[in-house]
């Protein structure tokens, strides 16, 4: 239905309709109707101020799924304007200084109230990362996890993060106003306490306990739920998510396609798409895409966090000195802590990495990625670079976060990259290739284990932590330059220099960064700092704007960094490549990843060895266990995730054949 263009004055027979159903009003020539108004679906209701009624003909869904007639029963309304087809009922306070989309259906309730000048949430400041200050966030309904990285980590540049506190603060005072909205199909039911809330179109809040300052942004597409015993105060929920089941939310910001449940509890935190957060506790902390806790006595704190996965129990401190908790630690994209694991920040851990144990001490690992990091007994770091390459876990990771996104509607805030190996991770591969290289070379035989950024390392697995990282740089190094030169054989070969050539709308810089769960080449982030500092970048829309084109050139600027990457592994010029190196760079992948897939199907056998059948077949004999086993859990040439293997396998072993004998007949 749409909402009433116009509002008309009350005749006196309806007039004296409304009051003969226990209707009141200071004033009856301040409530105006539009057309079509039945004031026989209007009973018991106070009128307070100006109120603009629109035609009350049909039915509404409710909260409960029950089509319920739309009307007013038993509520006061001041200065409120009212679309068609809206239902409200049983109003135990008032509703105050609202605007109600058509459609809209608002039962049971306590109080709704907006008072003047609120900004629903918006400009609430969140101490986010360092609980003592100093990295301050303000809420806003478009804040993206890109543009809360760059304010919250870049204090080291204050002309541009000034220049963000402007683009800010303008969207802050868009969005104030003296009246609330609840959106057209919005669904209100048993919730106590409203004040100050902006609700979105389609939204359903439903047995909530408390909801003040905030917006809970919502599209038809696009439906958020607040659902049952949820307090919220300070706070900005975004489309299509789902708070509820007695979560309290405090100062935090919740994005796109989240969900926020059991009890879980929340205090000066952001969290960006896709995260989950159940049972556990976050304070402070800045939860980047993907970010998930699941567990009780889980409690995250000042630290900085994406594509993330909490064990239970896991827990940090930000207490080291004695100057309160100023401390803060970062476990960059793809990291996982295991049950009970505790760290002492300040800690930077680098990408997809594990993290066991009690550690009490410091350490910076961003240059050994995809590590095993352990706690000693004392407490000091103990860490196997590169282990996590050829895991299970590593690879599915890869695989699951595209299709778990939940997120719809017209607007993604996040710009997501989900590769695994990418010029970040590779690029801190060959860097922490190079620093093995350098202990491996200059420890004597004789020392049992080295120091490095904090951690120790046993000197024996320097060797093989030199071994992962390079199989895992040829591998995707040489990965993207035969997918380049299968495109070229697409064409017919003669486009073999072409498809190798960096695009002149490419920028390269040996250096990559993730902003927020986007990657991109340190000199793009230069550029954009660049363009806000000169004006050129004036307002939010058009800085959003110039991070899309930053995403869109991911691909291209990629393959520039693969350029220089391959020349300095390799030692060879792409541009001098010819068809007889093309053969040879494809034999070179075929032995490289066949070798890693190889590696992984390994790992996965080992969820089915002897260790993993204990307790299976309790009540029966020993020749039970595996029947018991398989019957659970199947075998190993069976599941899916091994056949998936295999056949990545067979598909490579095809791939290059093919390629080879279309490189024969190009040459």
């Amino acid at each position: 239905m749409a909402a009433s263009n116009a509002y008309g004055p009350l005749t006196d027979q309806q007039v004296d309709q409304l009051t003969s159903q226990g209707c009141r009003a200071d004033d009856w020539s301040d409530v105006t109707v539009a057309d079509g108004f039945d004031p026989g679906r209007i009973h018991d209701v106070r009128f307070e101020g100006g109120v603009k009624i629109g035609s009350l003909a049909g039915t509404v869904t409710s909260a409960s799924g029950l089509d319920r007639p739309c009307g007013i029963e038993e509520a006061t309304l001041i200065n409120c304007t009212l679309g068609d087809g809206v239902r409200i009922a049983n109003v135990g306070s008032h509703i105050a200084n609202y605007t109600i989309g058509a459609g809209a259906c608002i039962e049971d309730v306590g109080v709704i109230q907006a008072d003047p000048g609120s900004t629903f949430g918006n400009g609430t400041e969140v101490e986010v990362l360092n609980e003592g200050g100093g990295r301050e966030v303000a809420l806003f309904n478009g804040l993206s996890s890109q543009f809360a990285h760059l304010w919250c980590m870049h204090r080291y540049r204050p002309e541009f993060i000034e220049k963000l506190e402007a683009f800010a603060k303008a969207e802050v005072d868009r969005v104030k106003s003296d009246t609330g909205a609840i959106g057209t199909g919005a669904k209100v039911s048993a919730v106590a306490r409203i004040i100050d809330v902006n609700i979105g179109e389609n939204a359903t809040v439903w047995g909530a306990s408390a909801l003040v300052n905030g917006t809970i942004l919502s599209s038809g597409d696009a439906p958020t739920l607040i659902g049952d015993g949820v307090q919220a105060h300070d706070f900005i929920i975004g489309e299509g998510t789902k708070v509820t089941q007695g979560a309290i939310v405090a100062k935090t910001f919740v994005g796109q396609g989240c969900q926020v449940g059991k009890q879980f509890s929340a205090e000066g935190s952001l969290f960006f798409a896709n995260c989950e957060a159940f049972h556990g506790e976050a304070c402070s902390i800045f939860a980047g895409p993907y970010t998930v806790t699941h567990h009780k006595s889980t409690l995250l704190i000042a630290g900085l966090f994406s594509f993330y996965n909490a064990g239970s129990g896991t827990n940090q401190s930000n207490h080291m000195y004695k100057l309160g908790p100023v401390h803060e630690g970062k476990l960059e994209r793809g990291c996982k802590t295991g049950s009970f694991s505790y760290m002492m920040w300040p800690c930077r851990v680098g990408p997809f990495s594990v993290v066991l144990g009690k550690h009490t001490r410091s350490f910076d690992l961003s240059d050994f990625p995809f590590s095993h990091i352990e706690a000693a007994h004392d407490g000091r770091c103990m860490v196997v670079p590169g282990l996590n390459l050829s895991t299970v876990g590593t690879v599915r990771d890869g695989a699951k976060w595209p299709t778990r996104d939940r997120r719809k509607g017209k607007v993604l805030r996040d710009r997501l990259s989900f590769d695994v190996f990418s010029p970040l991770t590779v690029g801190r591969m060959i860097a922490g290739s190079d620093r093995l290289e350098v202990l491996k070379d200059n420890t004597e035989k004789s020392v049992d284990t080295v120091t490095i950024s904090g951690a120790q390392v046993k000197r024996v697995l320097l060797r093989g932590g030199i071994k992962y990282y390079r199989s895992g740089i040829h591998s995707y190094l040489l990965e993207k330059v035969v997918s380049r030169i299968e495109r070229a054989v697409e064409q017919g070969g003669a486009g073999l220099s072409q498809a190798l050539a960096a695009s002149a709308d490419s920028v390269y810089s040996e250096r990559w960064v993730d902003i927020g769960g986007q990657m991109m080449p340190a000199k793009r982030l230069e550029d954009l700092y660049a363009a806000v500092g000169s004006g050129k970048i004036a307002g939010l829309g058009a800085f959003e704007s110039a991070l899309d084109a930053i995403h869109e050139a991911y691909g291209e600027d990629e393959w520039a960094w693969v350029r220089h990457a391959y020349k300095k592994v390799f030692g060879d010029n792409l541009d001098e490549v010819k068809t007889a190196n093309a053969a040879l760079i494809s034999d070179q992948l075929l032995a490289v990843q066949g070798k890693f897939l190889s590696l992984i199907l390994i790992d996965a056998g080992k969820e089915f060895d002897e260790v993993t059948q204990t307790g299976f077949a309790q009540d029966g004999s020993d020749t039970d266990r595996a029947a018991d086993f398989q019957a659970v859990r199947g075998d190993f040439d069976t599941n899916k995730f091994v056949k998936q293997m295999k056949q990545a396998i067979e598909d490579l072993n095809t791939r290059i054949e093919k390629l080879k004998q279309a490189l024969t007949v190009c040459a």
